[in-house]
């Protein structure tokens, strides 16, 4: 097996760092006479739009692209596309009942002819084979005008929460391809139609034809800053009135604070990824001892990591997962520093003497390996903790690398102690886990947090073949199993942090970090 989604993520995060140094980009130019016009700042060009595709900005592919059904907040999954479903023959097929009075910006009906065309392009492909509905495709049958069915050879794990994905699931006009099927514009049934695209901006206007509550407002506009200081500055000059979300435009929360301090609007969503460290037994002996990992882990100050890095915004993790996301399992304090005890239980385990402790002759010596552009502030983080590991007699030694060096040395097991971002809503809890901690799953990418195939590969294979009532309790035996263990040690939980101009009333963020937040906004002329 393979998982490719975070490749994608990686491919558009090492754009935005190129973007990021290109000074061309800085020179952009703002609409007179905003009246109407939502200005919405992205970090680099909205790219190709195709959903099908893996290069564009999710949130803007959001703007016009809609899916069969969507992920709300907690992942209660809602309708869209797709006003109701059945899952019957024990998962192996799924019903849907389609929404009626749909058409594409172009006019195209949205119908089971253009549902089954839209799913046929994807669905089943060894491209999309990532995704266990693509992966357990058989066959798909058009029952009448608005019902299809879709039969798998297995039940998918997950199976609503992936067609909620913003691709490659989501749906576009028979009519934006060419002869060959080949995408051409990008058409589909959302609230907005795009009107033109360039390096410096994408304009929208309102689809007055949809389906659903329109926006308030006529128009958006999403301007290409990639500096953030530049968007910094375009937003407290009133140039532009929204900024913000990890995949869109970040703001750091220094930056927010700065903001906050100019008057302007500034939120902060407790956010569903988690920042964990992952521990290397494979490279070092030490780290085979769970008490050696109890003892980094209760070793770890994580309110001062939340203050350093996140100026407070973060809070302290005790849990794979935050309460944000379905079946988070039973929720844990996070642990207290405690070097008395993280001490104690080094020399429970033989490590002895100081100021750097050591065993049969070797010292506790740890290397941690960072990149900044892959965790932004991981090594602040390294640095705090470097402090931290001192007090307890372990010398752990920062090792920083680029973005690409970084995911190779995890993928070689070329460290002790490193940092993983869990992949959040929708993907999580079983995207993280499969991917992350099962041996047999390949993950060509980023490596694994932990693995263990004896006793927690039985464990994972249980959770993600738990249909109904057994899946809470199924994935609770993983969670258990690897806190028992302390085969990880969560930190914090990363917040999503937005700011807005005063114009905008009625900001909500958006309920994961591929959305674009235009939802329920009012602009105030």
């Amino acid at each position: 097996m393979s998982f490719n989604r975070r490749t994608f993520l990686q491919i558009g995060s090492g754009a935005l760092g190129l973007a990021i140094t290109d000074a061309t980009f800085t020179k952009f130019a703002f609409a007179e006479g905003a009246a109407g016009t939502l200005r919405v700042a992205i970090a680099k060009p909205a790219g190709n739009l195709d959903p099908q595709s893996h290069y564009a900005i999710w949130a803007i592919q959001d703007l016009m692209f809609e899916p069969l059904v969507r992920y709300g907040k907690g992942g209660q999954i809602e309708p869209c596309l797709a006003t109701d479903w059945k899952i019957e023959e024990g998962g192996k097929t799924l019903h849907l009942t389609l929404r009626q009075g749909v058409t594409f910006q172009d006019g195209t009906v949205f119908d089971a002819a253009s549902c089954k065309w839209n799913l046929e392009r994807w669905l089943g492909l060894d491209q999309f084979s990532w995704m266990n509905c693509s992966k357990y495709f058989q066959s798909l049958e058009v029952v009448d005008e608005h019902q299809i069915a879709v039969h798998f050879k297995e039940p998918p794990l997950a199976l609503m929460q992936e067609l909620s994905y913003t691709r490659p699931p989501r749906f576009l006009s028979p009519k934006s391809v060419d002869a060959n099927g080949k995408f051409v514009e990008p058409v589909g049934t959302g609230p907005w139609r795009q009107i033109s695209a360039d390096d410096t901006q994408s304009v929208f206007e309102r689809y007055d034809g949809y389906w659903g509550d329109k926006p308030t407002y006529q128009r958006l506009e999403a301007k290409v800053i990639p500096d953030p200081r530049a968007r910094v500055a375009a937003l407290r000059a009133g140039e532009i009135d929204l900024v913000g979300g990890f995949w869109i435009a970040p703001l750091t929360p220094v930056e927010a604070k700065q903001l906050e301090a100019a008057g302007l609007n500034v939120v902060i969503d407790p956010g569903n990824v988690t920042l964990v460290m992952a521990f290397n037994p494979d490279r070092t002996e030490a780290l085979k001892d769970p008490q050696v990992r109890k003892a980094i882990s209760i070793g770890i100050d994580r309110a001062a990591i939340s203050q350093a890095l996140y100026q407070g915004f973060a809070r302290p993790a005790g849990n794979l997962f935050s309460d944000a996301l379905p079946f988070a399992g039973t929720q844990h304090d996070a642990p207290v520093r405690d070097v008395a005890a993280a001490s104690a239980l080094l020399e429970k385990a033989g490590w002895t003497g100081s100021p750097v402790r050591s065993k049969d002759g070797t010292p506790l010596t740890l290397e941690i390996v960072v990149s900044p552009d892959a965790v932004p502030g991981s090594r602040v983080v390294a640095e705090v903790i470097q402090s931290e590991m001192k007090e307890i007699g372990i010398d752990l030694i920062v090792r920083s690398v680029d973005h690409a060096s970084k995911h190779t040395d995890m993928l070689e097991r070329k460290y002790d102690l490193g940092f993983f971002l869990t992949y959040g809503a929708p993907y999580d809890p079983f995207g993280t886990v499969v991917a992350l901690c099962l041996s047999t799953f390949k993950n060509d990418v980023e490596g694994k947090l932990f693995t263990d195939p004896a006793n927690l590969d039985p464990l994972i294979n249980a959770a993600t073949a738990a249909t109904g009532d057994q899946i809470a309790p199924s994935i609770q035996k993983v969670y258990d199993w690897l806190r028992d263990n302390d085969a990880i040690a969560p930190l914090v939980y990363v917040p999503s942090i937005w700011a807005h101009s005063k114009r905008v009333q009625g900001f909500t963020s958006p309920v994961t970090e591929y959305d674009m937040p235009y939802e329920n906004i009012v602009l105030a002329e």
